[in-house]
């Protein structure tokens, strides 16, 4: 088609016209510019080509074109015939083309290596020019991204081609251009054959979506650095090497300087090659001391034009001993998140700006590690997490996860047929040399990953090899090679770590049993952060703690996927994922699983795993005798964080101050300790909690001194729930068809004997509730429910109807009512799910008094929840609970609230997750008030409960797709529960742990209900 070859079909043709990769500097003109670079990107060596292009978009390339005139057609197109996009952007986010959400299924048919002939593609093209600067004799133009292949035309000139999305392509135009004016046209597709090897599980995009820039530099100039740190065994002494490569013979000054600013050293090797420095008591970087050094690199070429670089380099050594991870020594831990580049508006465009808030959020909540899930990302961002201070797996633009969907199932077997592909071993080979090189000179990179979910072979071994040949001086991950194939003889000498993916806990133990694990575990993805979740956190924590060759895990994932589409109405938000675009295939709201939303406003989930990552952990070795743990490696807890106690009686605050004393010192395991004797006062109410809060002695980039970084929490004392005693009085009680009318000079009751619970409840001329009470087993199921849902509904779970056998009523001596009632709960075609014994005692009062004894079917599946449910006036806003808040909390998920006194509204409960389900509970409570400004009903139990208020009924939530679609009850609703299901991980984890599931045979619950007009 006139001068145009499709390159992109062919899985072996990479890169035409492309520079060798090289790591990411910025060159500038001085060395106050260089520097300035390093926060900026950018310097008078620069001209960015950001800004506004010309643009077409075309359903396919044979749209695009007539097969006489080819590329001619699209380069003919006038400017004012075109459309214009901002560079870098998603062309998605600007109408082209439609969004998409597939987890791991292909796009298109899986027939590697071809791709479908309707392949979108867009034609982009806009003027600059090169300002002709004294000594500046070569042009280099870069991509840092554009997905999924582009080619590029200067001055109507194919200067090149490049597949890969998320690395950088650098190509050297210096003989494309002319004086003046020129024009750069570049065409991308959406697919290519590299699109088999991009399968990553996110939103899918196109376009030019990062940084576009041409480099000005002289004719001779630095073409490369690798930095590298030896340090010796005690780490007293570090040799740093530059190893450099030229491109001519300039002359070459290297300047090394403290990280306070102070030059070191000075070095003029006579040509490029290894130059070493070497430092005395260097200080390191890890990541709770982040220091960096900075190495300046001028080059003079012959005709006295000076090029300066600029590179923080951080000091520190990585390695196993023992099968554990050590930095500088020390064993580390990685409490990470999987991070995507992503953004609701912008998509995979992100800014400097977004990127330090994603940063900063991570900092504030005790993350100190991050997978680069599952792609590089933008080329400066390494930078801020070594400057910042994170652990970083930095993971090749590689998942070729949609092998195993080639049947439309998922068969493991065919995992790794990418992985065996010759025509793919180039390829990848390509990506992983992307990967490390760009990023060699970063501080924050611990490891390399090979990419994700692509199976293992031949094609990882050899790209394996290359990285440990190139680049010693880190470890190696691969999730892959989990999913060997058993009956290949497989080479996993390259790996470093053990990786898996959503280990049970008993797996976990069993890898450490006796010792018989070789290489230290890794858990690169855990606790599945979907909607209202991860509700296993702790467990997971303890146990990175618990085994030293465990080095840590990486929540699933940093932030909901999705995409703006605008308010409502109303002012509600909207956001869109899998299915909301046409799109096929497609997964839902799959997408939708961060710890924080779209906009990084924090889920609850972060706010768990901030706790349970807390730096100081607390232990009672006896009545007043506390342990204090630091989870801090490299500096001192007493020098960082204040630890703050407050003991509260029944809510209340009765004795508070800070423990001056805390002094930290090493025990004979290494841990860092302190123990305190706290004098604690003597209880004199119903509940005494003492509460550990570990506060930011000082100020610092992320937050401010009194910064709360955690706590721990004990019960000292609490004494048993005893309900009060009836009130004597005489109560009528009159058989009014299928209800049983209770009423006194306060109040006045209907029991439906049909149902076995209350239609009608009035108090002091109040209506208590609007509708009848209902038996409540089914929740609106969450995110991690999507597993156990379908089973649920199989057993009938959301559609249960109540099944009254016999009901008696007695006159008690004192002149209260008692009412019994046997009866059962069942669906349609279903046998009983329950079988309830009640008993309900109604005093002269009008307190109720229920007793409630349940036997499950234990055939069934365990239930969600098991309590009643009250429909109440609209108007009972006000709520006080003493239980676990302020947030929402479960049997698993509740160390981000502590036990004590709330007082809030029932509209603050809502719990605004994206796609509607259960949320805003609250474990673990000894009593609640919910009434309005008259009257107040207060539960209590002899056991702790769980309830949760809301705006929304149960099916409003499971019926709706989106939190912006939600219509509101004309109730009040109430849920009160003897018991609640835990949350965990199942979404794409284990099963929920049975220990939090309500399996249970026998189910009591035994409380009081009192209705009392407010004073005022």
């Amino acid at each position: 088609m006139n001068e145009f070859k499709k390159l992109h079909e062919d899985p072996r043709l990479l890169h035409i016209g492309t520079c060798p990769p090289r790591s990411y500097y910025i060159p500038a003109e001085t060395a106050k510019a260089a520097q300035d670079a390093l926060r900026t990107g950018s310097s008078g060596r620069v001209l960015s080509l950001n800004g506004t292009w010309r643009f077409m978009y075309y359903e396919s390339f044979d749209k695009a074109v007539d097969a006489d005139s080819g590329i001619e057609a699209l380069r003919s197109l006038r400017d004012e015939c075109m459309d214009i996009v901002p560079v870098p952007s998603c062309i998605q986010n600007h109408g082209y083309d439609r969004h998409m959400y597939t987890n791991f299924r292909y796009p298109f048919p899986y027939d590697p290596p071809y791709i479908p002939d309707e392949n979108p593609c867009a034609w982009y093209r806009r003027d600059f020019s090169v300002p002709e600067t004294a000594g500046l004799e070569r042009s280099f133009l870069n991509f840092e991204g554009v997905d999924s292949c582009f080619y590029v035309w200067i001055n109507k000139k194919f200067a090149g081609y490049s597949t890969v999305s998320h690395s950088s392509s650098e190509f050297e135009i210096t003989d494309f251009l002319c004086a003046g004016i020129n024009t750069i046209e570049v065409l991308i597709f959406k697919w290519s054959a590299g699109s088999y090897l991009e399968d990553q599980d996110k939103l899918r995009m196109s376009g030019i979506f990062r940084d576009v820039y041409i480099l000005c530099r002289p004719r001779e100039y630095m073409e490369d650095v690798f930095v590298k740190t030896d340090l010796n065994a005690d780490f007293t002494e570090c040799v740093l090497s530059a190893d450099i490569r030229l491109a001519g013979s300039p002359a070459v000054e290297l300047s090394l300087y403290a990280p306070d600013g102070i030059l070191c050293a000075q070095k003029t090797p006579s040509t490029g090659g290894k130059t070493e420095f070497v430092l005395k008591n260097p200080l390191l970087w890890n990541a709770e001391t982040p220091h960096q050094y900075r190495l300046d690199i001028c080059t003079r070429a012959a005709c006295g034009t000076e090029e300066h670089t600029a590179f923080d380099i951080g000091i520190r050594k990585i390695e196993i001993q023992n099968a554990c991870v050590l930095l500088n020594g020390k064993k580390v831990k990685f409490f990470g998140v999987n991070r995507h580049d992503s953004d609701p508006v912008t998509g995979y465009t992100i800014s400097r700006e977004q990127a330090m808030k994603d940063l900063i959020l991570m900092k504030r909540h005790n993350i100190n590690a991050i997978r680069t899930s599952h792609y590089p990302s933008t080329p400066w961002f390494l930078q801020l997490c070594s400057a910042y201070g994170f652990y970083v797996i930095a993971e090749a633009d590689i998942e070729a996860h949609g092998t195993v969907s080639q049947r439309g199932g998922y068969e493991i077997e065919f995992f790794s047929e990418i992985a065996e592909n010759p025509l793919f071993k180039d390829a990848i080979l390509d990506r992983v040399q992307r990967c490390v090189i760009r990023d060699q000179n970063r501080a924050a990179v611990l490891m390399w990953s090979l990419g994700n979910e692509s199976g293992y072979g031949t094609n990882f071994e050899n790209a394996g090899r290359w990285v440990k040949s190139y680049d010693n001086s880190r470890l190696l991950h691969y999730e892959g090679a989990f999913w060997a194939d058993k009956n290949r003889t497989n080479d996993f000498s390259m790996l470093d770590v053990f990786s898996r993916m959503y280990a049970p806990t008993e797996w976990v133990d069993d890898y450490f049993a006796e010792n018989k694990h070789k290489k230290p575990l890794v858990q690169c993805e855990f606790i599945h952060a979907m909607g209202n979740g991860p509700g296993d956190i702790e467990e997971n924590i303890l146990q990175i703690l618990k085994y030293e060759g465990f080095c840590g895990g990486f929540a699933w994932e940093w932030c909901d996927h999705a995409v703006y589409g605008g308010t409502t109405a109303k002012g509600k938000s909207v956001y869109r994922y899998g299915g909301d675009f046409g799109d096929f295939p497609n997964d839902g709201n799959f997408c939708v699983d961060g710890l924080v939303y779209p906009d990084r406003t924090a889920h609850t989930g972060l706010l768990e795993y901030k706790n349970c990552l807390r730096p100081i952990r607390s232990y009672r070795k006896d009545g007043s005798t506390f342990e204090f743990v630091s989870n801090l490696v490299f500096t001192d807890a007493r020098s960082l964080i204040d630890i703050e106690y407050r003991i509260e009686q029944d809510g209340k605050t009765v004795q508070s101050g800070i423990l001056t004393e805390a002094i930290f010192t090493r025990n004979g395991k290494g841990e860092s300790c302190a123990e305190v004797r706290l004098p604690l006062p003597e209880a004199s109410g119903g509940i005494q909690v003492l509460l550990f809060n570990y506060r930011a002695k000082c100020d610092t980039p992320f937050y401010s001194a009194g910064y709360s970084l955690g706590f721990d929490e004990y019960i000292l004392t609490e004494k048993k729930t005893v309900l009060c005693e009836a009130e004597k009085g005489r109560i009528d009680c009159i058989k009014k068809g299928r209800c049983i009318s209770l009423s006194s000079r306060d109040f006045s009751y209907d029991f439906d004997t049909y149902t076995g619970l209350f239609s009608r409840m009035t108090y002091k001329n109040t209506v208590l509730i609007e509708k009848s009470c209902e038996w409540n087993i089914w929740r609106a199921p969450a995110d991690n429910d999507r597993s156990i849902r379908e089973k649920w509904e199989e057993a009938g779970y959301d559609r249960i109807r109540t099944k009254v056998y016999a009901v008696r009523t007695e006159e008690l001596p004192q002149g209260g009512i008692r009412i019994e009632a046997d009866l059962s709960v069942s669906a349609a075609f279903i046998r009983p799910i329950l079988r309830i014994t009640e008993q309900w005692t109604i005093d002269a009062a009008g307190k109720l008094y229920f007793n409630i004894k349940a036997e499950r079917d234990t055939a069934l599946p365990f239930l969600p929840r098991f309590g009643l449910r009250f429909f109440m006036p609209r108007d009972f806003e006000n709520c006080t609970y003493f239980g676990y808040g302020p947030y929402e909390s479960y049997c698993d998920k509740h160390r981000a609230s502590s036990l004590g006194l709330y007082t809030t509204t029932v509209s603050e409960q809502h719990e605004p997750y994206i796609k509607p389900q259960e949320n805003s509970s609250h474990w673990g409570c000894r009593y609640v008030k919910l009434g309005n400004s008259r009257i107040t009903l207060l539960t209590e139990s002899t056991g702790p409960f769980s309830f949760n208020v809301s705006r929304y009924t149960q099916k409003e939530l499971t019926s709706k797709g989106h939190e912006h679609e939600l219509e509101k009850s004309p109730y009040t609703v109430f849920c009160l529960d003897a018991r609640m299901s835990g949350l965990g991980s199942a979404s794409c984890g284990p099963d929920l742990k049975e220990i939090y599931q309500v399996h249970e045979k026998h189910i009591k619950f035994e409380g009081v209900l009192t209705p009392h007009i407010n004073r005022k």
